[in-house]
């Protein structure tokens, strides 16, 4: 099979990729053990190849791209669908015969059962354990992983729909007797299954969403639905092999928990949860998690470091330095709380391709600085100054408009004590425009049941579980300006929703929410 297209500017892969492809309502050979290595290879011409190479301001990123065609009739249109709303048209799908082979060739150095499983012959593996074996097992030969390692459990991405083809591919799983063989928690989808109301997706993408879901359930994953596993109990020890999707999360698990997992993209990360391995490269490698650089923020003033507003907006800076290197930070200890730490990484991933940092004296392996560094000498260091931090925050805004339309809060999911900040700023007001607060069911239920839901939600707050603002269809449907404390949502919000944006800290969001109006405080960036 072959195809040309065009990929989408600024889309970041950061590998492997795995691309479901669907062409036409007939599903093909491709999931057959019969056909090696269990997946068809697509040559491709144009901006887009095998090892695809995106341009960013930091460089560029090799990265492979596999490709599962679910179906492929020469002659029909597809789309490729890559997530976040990015997908590129396919001006021709020409086939090619694939190979019958039930040898699998040179794909990595299996253990036996690992290659009767992926050939379909094990005795206690049936055609979805298979498929799932064969997709980790050519994810490993395209990386140039040696072998495949177990993992103790994933976090899984691929629930959120970005498409049929999505909801197919999980269902064909299920129906070929695909089980998780570890622990899997579930990122957010694309429904609020607590609050229906809140998502406006219509009848039949509602459908397919909900598809998705239960078909990701019936593989035995655990319904949490949020992009925060880490405060929903989901804590692997550290130096534990895990693989996990959601930017954000895979930065705190490697970062705050010193667990070790890539950043596992859709499909990918079920197909390790079922066959219980991973490619044994990158960040599973003990020599490749060590910082080579240094960012020093000691000079910054206390009160600035100690203020929830920083995190966000020194990530923002951190992911465009710092790209897919590894940096230890100094200065931080006394400063850095969880939640902090979850808002930096979240940022850091979203505007680079951050999937481990350090912060010394504080993450579990950087006792120091020199220990982070592996005892080398750094290859260069950032001071970091006032002015280079207000800039990042200047940057989070995409608008001059002091009229705010809404305020969106919860990326990552808000945690318990975040909400309880946030109870505290309101002092029982009542908010004037929309108020989002994103968390997970975990966060939920305890909130419902002290009966603090329903007392917020008399004050104006919007209490959204198991979704995001920014990856489904919940905000008003008109272009306007979004107030929020989040990194992450101030990255994605203009690209996915349409509204320009205003950063500020929360007691910033709470305030410009009672008054319509952008209420900011400045006197900590001067």
């Amino acid at each position: 099979m072959s195809l040309s297209c065009t990929v989408p500017e600024k889309l970041a892969l950061t590998g492997p990729s795995l691309i479901l492809a669907l062409a036409a309502n007939e599903v093909s050979l491709v999931f057959s053990s019969d056909w090696q290595p269990g997946m068809q290879a697509l040559s491709t011409s144009g901006s887009f190849s095998f090892a695809h190479t995106v341009a960013r301001s930091a460089g560029s990123v090799t990265s492979p791209v596999i490709v599962m065609a679910m179906a492929g009739v020469p002659g029909k249109h597809v789309r490729l669908r890559f997530g976040l709303g990015q997908s590129c048209d396919i001006s021709s799908v020409t086939a090619a015969p694939a190979r019958r082979n039930r040898n699998l060739g040179p794909v990595a150095n299996l253990s036996d059962d690992e290659r009767a499983i992926a050939s379909g012959v094990h005795p206690d593996a049936n055609a979805g354990a298979a498929m799932a074996m064969r997709i980790v097992a050519e994810s490993a030969r395209l990386l140039g992983a040696p072998h495949l390692i177990p993992i103790a459990s994933a976090h899984i991405d691929g629930c959120l729909y970005h498409g049929d083809s999505g909801t197919l591919f999980a269902e064909r799983l299920v129906a070929d007797g695909a089980r998780v063989r570890v622990t899997a928690t579930l990122n957010v989808g694309a429904l609020d299954l607590i609050r229906a109301r809140n998502v406006r997706l219509d009848g039949t993408k509602r459908a397919m969403a909900l598809r998705l879901m239960r078909a990701y359930e019936a593989m035995g994953c655990a319904p949490t639905w949020t992009c925060a596993p880490y405060q929903a109990g989901h804590r692997p020890a550290a130096g534990t092999d895990v693989a996990w999707g959601e930017s954000n999360a895979v930065a705190f698990c490697n970062s705050v928990l010193g667990a070790r997992t890539n950043r596992y993209g859709d499909f990918l990360d079920i197909a390790c949860a079922i066959a219980g391995r991973a490619p044994y490269c990158g960040l599973h490698v003990a020599g490749n998690r060590q910082a080579t650089f240094v960012i020093d923020v000691r000079g910054l003033s206390a009160g600035l470091r100690d203020a929830d507003v920083f995190y966000p907006a020194f990530g923002a800076w951190f992911g465009r330095e710092a790209g897919a290197d590894i940096a230890v930070i100094e200065g931080l200890e006394g400063f850095a709380t969880e939640d902090r730490l979850k808002a930096f990484g979240a940022a850091a991933a979203s505007s680079g391709a951050v999937a481990l940092f350090h912060v010394a004296g504080v993450t579990p392996e950087a006792a120091d600085a020199h220990a982070a560094l592996g005892g080398l000498p750094p290859q260069r260091r950032i001071v970091v100054t006032a002015a280079m931090l207000a800039s990042a925050r200047a940057g989070l805004s995409t608008t001059e408009a002091e009229a705010i339309d809404a305020v969106a809060i919860g990326s990552p999911h808000l945690s318990e004590p975040e909400f309880a900040a946030l109870e505290q700023l309101l002092g029982g007001r009542r908010l004037k425009i929309p108020f989002y607060a994103c968390t997970g069911r975990h966060v939920g239920r305890v909130l419902a049941a002290e009966g603090r839901a329903a007392r917020l939600e008399m004050q104006g707050v919007t209490i959204i579980c198991d979704t995001c603002v920014v990856v489904t269809p919940i905000l008003r449907d008109f272009a306007g300006v979004l107030m929020t404390n989040s990194g992450k949502f101030a990255h994605y919000a203009p690209g996915n929703t349409g509204y320009s944006v205003q950063y500020g800290s929360l007691a910033d969001c709470v305030e410009s929410a009672v008054t319509g109006r952008l209420a900011r405080a400045e006197a900590l960036w001067q």
